[in-house]
């Protein structure tokens, strides 16, 4: 027997065996962590098969990283994607509508079916969201920097208005205790999700300071603003699934209100400074057409 030959099929399967494995190694895992206990052999076989599939992955990770080098060099259409800021944003605005308006509707049918006016707040927030994605979807960028302008200052106002959204949620949450009750697996899940999208919006915004079109920047600071209300919402799941037992009601409450609170400031702050901002460089705008030469 080649023992080389077959050590190197083990450490190198067919990528459709190494596709195979992740959701077969995932859902073993997570069957494991869930319903089995950790010292019987089905569990020991889910670990030792997700550890096989990461192992096999990290083997072909710079491999990978080289195809990936050499499909960006070669596919015209991933060059026109990389080149193309035009396109990549309206492929982010219609991505992020699709996304805000189907969980608004999620929100809405789970409020309507329960007859929770939680679900219903949430409901009408990601509908805000989505609605300013329309708005950012209809004027395009490179329409002219006073349209994109006057786009950005709007989306500033509207985020003023969000905030009674926010407001309910947060009085759902602190007045009437209304929270979410997931099992462990899941609130880690939704942790990982919700941190990993605060760190995105917060990379985009940071790199949009150095310019750039404003129906952008506007569109990263909805993430942004979705990202925070998300953060509010998984502190409350995490809350009721993990300190429920060590944590009274009235810290909770506490801890909630402040969490809350500041979240909503930071969401007015962003609509001032927006306003601000535009109202100031339309103006500036202004004053120069109506002084070309600086007389």
């Amino acid at each position: 027997m080649d023992w080389k030959k077959c050590g190197k099929a083990l450490l190198f399967p067919h990528p459709a065996i190494m596709i195979l494995l992740l959701p077969v190694a995932t859902l073993g895992l997570i069957g494991a962590l869930m319903y089995l206990d950790s010292d019987s052999v089905a569990a020991i076989l889910a670990y030792l098969l997700a550890f096989y599939t990461l192992l096999v992955w990290c083997m072909r990770f710079p491999r990978l990283v080289g195809w990936i080098g050499r499909f960006r060099q070669e596919k015209r259409l991933l060059r026109r994607w990389q080149e193309d800021d035009r396109l990549r944003m309206q492929v982010s605005l219609y991505g992020g509508l699709v996304c805000n308006a189907g969980y608004a509707m999620l929100h809405l049918g789970m409020g309507i079916r329960h007859r929770s006016f939680w679900f219903g707040s949430l409901a009408a927030y990601y509908l805000f969201l989505a609605g300013m994605r329309f708005f950012l979807v209809r004027h395009k960028p490179g329409r002219g920097l006073r349209q994109e302008l006057r786009v950005y200052r709007t989306c500033g106002i509207v985020f003023l208005g969000m905030n009674l959204a926010i407001a309910m949620m947060i009085f759902f949450m602190v007045y009437w205790n209304r929270t979410f009750l997931h099992h462990e697996i899941t609130t880690i899940a939704l942790a990982a999700y919700t941190f990993a999208s605060l760190t995105m919006a917060i990379l985009n915004l940071v790199r949009d300071r150095t310019g750039g079109s404003p129906v952008a920047s506007a569109s990263r600071t909805i993430s942004l603003a979705a990202a925070c209300v998300s953060i509010l919402t998984l502190e409350s799941t995490m809350l009721t699934t993990f300190g429920g037992e060590t944590m009274d009601l009235f810290t909770r409450r506490l801890l909630l209100a402040s969490s809350g609170g500041a979240i909503s400031l930071f969401i007015i702050a962003m609509a001032v400074y927006m306003i601000r901002q535009s109202t100031k460089k339309l103006k500036e705008i202004a004053i120069r057409e109506e002084n070309p030469h600086g007389k």
